[in-house]
This record gives C-alpha cells, sequence and structure tokens, in this order.
C-alpha cells in the first residue's frame, strides 16, 4: 500500500455538493488518513467548509474551476462546452499525473464522456463500463456494464468479463472469482448472439476465469456467481429494479410495523434485528462505481447520496488504486490477446457433427 494517495474530487458534482463532498472526505480521511485530495470547484463555496474542517483542509489543495457540469448537460454538450469545469479539471488531475484517482457524484453520462476523451481506455479494451457491487445472500457480486453500452458485441462482453473478474480479485481478494453471463435462460441456445458468441469465447480461451456460463435474472440476488455480466442497458435496468425493490420492501416493514399497537410492540423487541437488516440494504454502503477499462482510475458515485456515502466512493477509488487494478487489467488483457491470437474459437451455431465433417 503506497504511503500517500492523492484523489481529485469534483466539489461540485451532486445533489448536495460541496458541503456533501468536503464532509465525505473527513469521513474517509478518518479511515483513511494518508490520504490527500484535490479538490476542484468554487473556491469561495469550499473555502468556508474546509475552514470548519481543519484536518481535511490540511491534506487539501482547492483548485478553483469557473464551470459545473449540471445533471441536465448531454454528455457531448459537457464534454465541448464545459472545459473548465470542476469535472473536467478533476478528470486532467489523473491524467497529467497530479492525481491518481477522480471521484465524482455529477452527471454519469458526462463523466463518462470526458474521463473516455481525457484518460482514453486500456490497450485492448474497446470499452469502458460502469461496474459495482451489490449485495446478495452470499454476500456481494459485481455487475457490470450498468448503463456506459447500451448495445454490446461478443467482444465487448468477454472484456468486461475480465475486467470484472480482475475487479473481484482486486477488490474483494477472492482467489479465482465465477464469471456468468447474464441471459434469459441457463440453456445454451437461449440468448442473442452476442451474448452466445461471448459465451463460446469464454469457455474456449485459456485464462484463469472460472466461467459459470449463463446466469438468470435472480441469480443476482442469490450470489449464484461472483461477477455477472451484461450489457449496459440490461444491467442499468437491473440496477434500478433492485434498487426500487429494496425500497419497496422497507417501505412495506415500516407499514407492516405501523399496523397496530402490538405491530409496534414487536417492532420494538425486533429493533437490533431491524437495525443490522437496514444497514444490510443501506445504498450507502455499495456506493462508488467504478468506470473499468479507462488507463486511470475515475470512480462514480450516487448523485442523491450523503457524506457517508461519498466518503465510501473515496474508499472504492482509494482501494482500486493501492492494490493496482489497472495494471493487473494491462497484464490480464496481454494474456488474453496472445491466446486469442493462438487459439480458433468455434462458432456457438455450429454442432459438434457439423464440425468433424
Amino acid at each position: 500500500m503506497p504511503e500517500q494517495v492523492r484523489i481529485s474530487l469534483d466539489a461540485m458534482g451532486g445533489d448536495h455538493a460541496p458541503d456533501m463532498v468536503v464532509a465525505g472526505a473527513e469521513i474517509a480521511l478518518k479511515r483513511l488518513p494518508h490520504l490527500k485530495f484535490l479538490m476542484y470547484g468554487d473556491e469561495a463555496r469550499i473555502k468556508p467548509l474546509l475552514d470548519n474542517c481543519p484536518e481535511v483542509a490540511a491534506v487539501t489543495e482547492v483548485r478553483h474551476a469557473t464551470q459545473e457540469v449540471t445533471m441536465d448537460d448531454k454528455p457531448s454538450v459537457a464534454l465541448r462546452q464545459r472545459r473548465d469545469s470542476s469535472m473536467r479539471l478533476a478528470i486532467n488531475a489523473v491524467k497529467e499525473g497530479d492525481a491518481q484517482g477522480v471521484v465524482s457524484a455529477g452527471n454519469t453520462g458526462a463523466l463518462m464522456a470526458m474521463a473516455k476523451f481525457v484518460l482514453k481506455t486500456l490497450p485492448g479494451i474497446d470499452r469502458p463500463a460502469i461496474a459495482t457491487y451489490m449485495p446478495t445472500q452470499r454476500g456481494e457480486t459485481i455487475v457490470l456494464d450498468l448503463g456506459a453500452n447500451i448495445e454490446c458485441n461478443e467482444e465487448n462482453l468477454v472484456q468486461f468479463a475480465l475486467l470484472g473478474e480482475v475487479f473481484a480479485r482486486v477488490l474483494f481478494g477472492i482467489e479465482k472469482p465465477s464469471v456468468g453471463l447474464l441471459n434469459v435462460g441457463i440453456e445454451e441456445l437461449k440468448g442473442n448472439e452476442s451474448v452466445k458468441k461471448a459465451a463460446s469465447i469464454l469457455r474456449e480461451i485459456n485464462l484463469p476465469i472460472q466461467f459459470a456460463g449463463f446466469v438468470e435474472g435472480d441469480d443476482l440476488a442469490k450470489g449464484t456467481v461472483d461477477v455477472i455480466v451484461t450489457d449496459g442497458f440490461t444491467g442499468n435496468v437491473a440496477l434500478k429494479t433492485a434498487e426500487g425493490t429494496a425500497r419497496l420492501l422497507v417501505h412495506f416493514l415500516r407499514e407492516t410495523f405501523r399496523s397496530s399497537f402490538w405491530a409496534k410492540i414487536g417492532y420494538l423487541l425486533a429493533r437490533r434485528s431491524l437495525q443490522r437488516f437496514r444497514e444490510r440494504m443501506d445504498p450507502r454502503r455499495y456506493n462508488g462505481a467504478m468506470l473499468l477499462g479507462l488507463n486511470g482510475i475515475a470512480v462514480k458515485s450516487h448523485g442523491g447520496t450523503d457524506a457517508l456515502g461519498f466518503s465510501n466512493a473515496i474508499g472504492v477509488c482509494h482501494d482500486l488504486i493501492a492494490n493496482r487494478l489497472n495494471e493487473t487489467i494491462k497484464a490480464e488483457i496481454a494474456s488474453f490477446e496472445a491466446d486469442m491470437s493462438k487459439a480458433e474459437v468455434k462458432d456457438p451455431d455450429i454442432a459438434p457433427e457439423d464440425t468433424a465433417q
């Protein structure tokens, strides 16, 4: 682990910025005292907040930005017209070597567009993917892509599998993470052509990936595999569905315990257990989605999070830097390309008896 890790923060990104950003940095610093920060944004708004957080101020350099990226900005507009924004300058800091990673709670599309333009993708990666981890019956499962790429071909999905597998090893320390492709069924004949071809490639390549085949939607909650790979359209729908279901469950529990006098008594008796349940389901605990595949560490925080959630996003960024995520990805991609140059991948639509002729 490096003695110091410097992270650039988009201080104006998010619904509650910059207060949430400064408060989140304070929480993160208590957990990780070797952190240093570059904060980009409106200096007149940031400085008074730092005056109330002397410990954060001591390890923070504020760099003024004359622009902000709004949640309504289209990615193309933000890329062309927000060159002096807090988001863009925070990303530039990683490119220029002033910071080792960037965290923003701002506009997701703008962050992806800017980060890809400035940092570029790693060698062998065509498109970056948004990855995060979700609570399951077994612990946590990493899911990608969550919205960066609406349509994906088989090569994109295979690359996502490699990225997710490395992410699981680095973030969770899993020696051989299991990887599954999200599909409409577990049978080999089901799914679109991209998914079937990606499965064929993953079965053939000689890499240390424990490919578990196809998984279905309910496997997200079961924790059947450590990494679930899908296109951005499906992944984003799955994520929002899971978030909505969690909120619905909490709503039903509240209604139930408020329904009668005896229900309220039951709540008092079960308070400690319910507190553990709330902590396990707290979305702030899982805040911090990685933009995997970029030639630099970039983490997206939920725009509506609070200081605790933002501090967790900073923690994710720190862990990926400290564990040299991108160096590991580069080595895996080089091995994959070498293997693919030697092996012939069978077409999943060709039956075994046809290949024998």
